[in-house]
């Protein structure tokens, strides 16, 4: 996943399109950047199965032998680190309207925006939360 994203649909769009069915997000106004350690809202399943919109610190402690330096992607999969955070009851979708990846232009990097279409439809990626 990248390292800033967006989210500018309504919160009641967010809501209809993820089939929530419990708000604990509290009032949500667009988020035009959103960074690593900054808190957004992500959907998961609570432990009845009813969908949750609640708010969340995006990244996770990376491992202790690198420091537990907080990471936004999971890149081995059988680490037991990680392990844990895999299972089912952890994933989660993240509501997204845009997100950038930065070119690498000189003297100073530019960032290149994608979404679905010129008016940014809502769509989420795949993601995994932690207690």
């Amino acid at each position: 996943m990248c390292n800033l994203y967006n989210l500018v649909t309504p919160q009641a769009e967010i809501r209809a399109s993820f089939g929530v069915l419990v708000d604990h997000a509290g009032n949500l106004p667009p988020l035009p950047g959103i960074f690593p350690d900054q808190r957004a809202p992500i959907v998961r399943a609570a432990e009845n199965g009813e969908r949750v919109l609640e708010m969340f610190r995006w990244g996770i402690p990376g491992p202790k032998q690198f420091g537990e330096h907080p990471v936004t992607n999971v890149r081995n999969v059988k680490s037991p680190h990680w392990r844990p955070w895999l299972k089912p009851e952890y994933r989660c979708l993240v509501p997204v309207s845009s997100f950038s990846e930065y070119a690498d232009t000189k003297p100073k990097k530019t960032p290149n925006w994608f979404a679905l279409g010129e008016d940014r439809p809502l769509f989420a990626f795949a993601g995994i939360w932690r207690p």
